[in-house]
């Protein structure tokens, strides 16, 4: 058998595996831009209050929607309604945390990215 590339018998006999490497790395690219999208595409909802205020957290970090119920709009209270609209985005935004993190952990087969 002859000795090729750094004494691999064959040659270059490594080379077929760097091609089926190359080919699970486009894979994973693929599947990473598709859990981006579906990331960007989630609708996320947060509540606070016992629900007196819902927010609708969009997987790009906007608020699609805030619902705030008449009972707690109170003109000498603008802070406490300020912290349930806060309070509300966080919830969200942990949800969306987690759902985010799942999806982009599918789709890199566990792996953590950037190396």
């Amino acid at each position: 058998m002859a000795k090729g590339f750094k004494g691999m018998p064959g040659g270059f006999g490594g080379m077929g595996n760097m091609g089926n490497l190359m080919a699970q790395a486009q894979k994973m690219q693929r599947d990473m831009e598709q859990a981006q999208a579906e990331i960007a595409e989630l609708r996320i909802e947060g509540t606070a209050g016992g629900e007196l205020v819902k927010l609708t957290l969009g997987g790009d970090h906007k608020i699609y929607g805030l619902e705030i119920a008449k009972d707690v709009i109170d003109p000498d209270d603008a802070e406490g309604l300020a912290d349930l609209i806060v309070a509300a985005y966080n919830q969200a935004n942990e949800q969306l945390e987690a759902q985010s993190a799942a999806r982009m952990s599918k789709a890199t087969g566990g792996m953590k990215l950037p190396f």
